[in-house]
């Protein structure tokens, strides 16, 4: 095993005229390999970092355009969002005024309807207690009559003759006659 160890380790103690080998050197060999990586970098890979790039700067570009314009279309919905509100707004406050004129109109119309249902329920009301009165009155009329009546009648049936009686029947026959065509 040391003897594979040993070979490693010659080949970097190798002299290199006109021979392929490594330089354990480090700090003559990083610099140029870093240049000669670098350089195949950027020549080989110039293209594709530009494309690269110019579709990242275009995407970039697209989204603000997009951004602009979805700003510019908020910026109009809010303009007109405003102009609405504003409109709406004014109608409210016409609806409002107009709304307490019509309340106050229905309420005016409301009061002088009661007050007309109400005095029509009065002369109603006095119509009915003088119509009741008058007949009452007439009951008591017609009662006092009959009571009347009758007395006169037990009185003269007690005092009078057929004949007499008779007549006298008549007579208050027709005395009624008159005075209920009178009431009438």
């Amino acid at each position: 095993m040391k003897n594979v160890t040993d070979s490693f380790l010659s080949l970097g103690h190798w002299p290199s005229a006109g021979s392929f080998g490594f330089n354990t050197d480090i700090l003559a060999t990083n610099p140029i390999n870093l240049s000669v990586v670098l350089g195949v970098l950027i020549f080989f890979g110039k293209g594709v970092l530009n494309d690269l790039l110019d579709n990242r700067k275009q995407r970039i570009l697209s989204t603000i355009r997009n951004s602009e314009e979805l700003r510019r279309g908020a910026i109009e919905q809010l303009e007109r969002a405003r102009t609405r509100l504003q409109k709406v707004e004014i109608e409210a406050d016409e609806y409002r005024m107009n709304g307490y004129s019509e309340i106050e109109r229905e309420k005016e119309n409301l009061i002088n309807a009661t007050c007309d249902t109400l005095e029509r329920l009065e002369n109603y009301k006095n119509e009915t207690l003088h119509f009741e009165q008058e007949r009452a009155i007439n009951q008591v009329r017609q009662r006092v009559f009959q009571q009347a009546l009758q007395g006169a009648l037990g009185t003269l049936n007690s005092c009078l003759n057929s004949e007499l009686h008779f007549r006298t029947i008549r007579a208050n026959i027709g005395i009624l006659g008159a005075m209920e065509e009178i009431t009438d």
